[in-house]
């Protein structure tokens, strides 16, 4: 099979496409998934810049997202058969291999039923990121209907997720856009307040939006300066959860003083502590999102798409960090 196969740390000049075996069965839970298309997520790029998560013997083949067809199963299977279209995120840290291939293999456990609404490439595209913003909405800020909420970055991948599970659950979306363009997709997805922070202080806009009282929760996909910012923006006893590392000029004096909670958002723990229980809950999450997808509730933005042996161009394009949607490689 065709595999992009990472040598060594460096430059996307290290990922290469060669021939690699067809992958077999270590348990017997596990599926053979024949991959359609895969996602390219920033994650990606830092892993190919830096090194593997988990050491593994043999080449190092990136990429967590993926969606194919089932090509086999393993004898303990009870959920999939074989022709089943299937969506998931797994592998790609190192250790287990990734979805930058045109087969891969997959816990049963770990997989979900594809939308049917979506296309092969959609479905790529989507697990990550629904996966972070769901955990970050519903399992750190207990996010409740009535909520006012600020998500930054509603033009990303993250972000413009996030926009529709909360409009889904009830809340109020705020979010901050550098465009217009992307202005008009988060309000199509659900945004009551679009803020274009190139040239409005989201702070200020938050205030007027909320009669001064501040959001009740905030969702930070962008990291320092925003984040210290981002808590002046929040209510007294609000919630700040951060997809980003704070850094050594994070105000905590001024969270402290507000009472903010305050929390992390890492959907790779479970994958790299091997917490099992929290990885089924992750395809739980998959799932329900398969419903909505299928429903018309939630949808998926593509950035641009890359045939698989492209995908140093398609990490390029990820780094430039102007993108709109999802980076993703089609295997066909």
């Amino acid at each position: 099979m065709k595999a992009i196969v990472m040598s060594a740390p460096g430059e996307p000049e290290v990922l290469r496409e060669t021939e690699q075996p067809i992958p077999e069965f270590q348990t017997a839970t596990e599926i053979r998934v024949r991959l359609k298309a895969a996602g390219v997520n920033p994650v990606d790029t830092k892993i190919r810049q830096r090194g593997v998560y988990l050491q593994s013997q043999g080449p190092t083949v990136l990429g967590l997202d993926g969606a194919g067809i089932v090509d086999a199963v393993g004898p303990g299977v009870r959920h999939f058969s074989i022709g089943d279209a299937v969506y998931f995120c797994s592998g790609g840290l190192g250790g287990a291999r990734g979805t930058y291939a045109e087969y891969t293999i997959v816990e049963e456990a770990h997989a979900a039923h594809k939308p049917e609404r979506l296309s092969f490439a959609e479905a790529a595209a989507a697990p990550l990121v629904l996966i972070t913003a769901w955990e970050a909405l519903h399992d750190r800020a207990r996010i409740t209907a009535g909520q006012q909420v600020l998500i930054h970055g509603g033009g990303g991948g993250v972000g413009h997720v996030a926009i529709q599970l909360a409009h889904l659950a009830g809340a109020l979306v705020a979010t901050t856009v550098s465009s217009e363009t992307k202005a008009e997709m988060a309000t199509r997805l659900g945004a009551d307040h679009c803020i274009y922070y190139p040239h409005i202080d989201f702070v200020e806009s938050i205030q007027a939006w909320t009669q001064n009282q501040g959001v009740a929760i905030a969702l930070d996909t962008i990291g320092e300066p925003i984040l210290s910012r981002t808590f002046e923006a929040v209510a007294i006893g609000g919630s700040v959860i951060t997809l980003l590392a704070p850094t050594a000029e994070t105000q905590w004096s001024l969270a402290r003083t507000r009472n903010l909670q305050f929390g992390f958002e890492l959907m790779l723990t479970p994958h790299l502590q091997a917490l099992e229980p929290a990885r089924r809950h992750q395809t739980k999450i998959l799932e329900q999102c398969s419903r909505w997808f299928d429903s018309g509730d939630l949808q998926i933005h593509l950035g641009q798409t890359w045939p698989l042996s492209q995908a140093a161009e398609a990490h390029r394009w990820v780094e430039a960090g102007h993108s709109q949607g999802k980076a993703v490689l089609l295997m066909e």
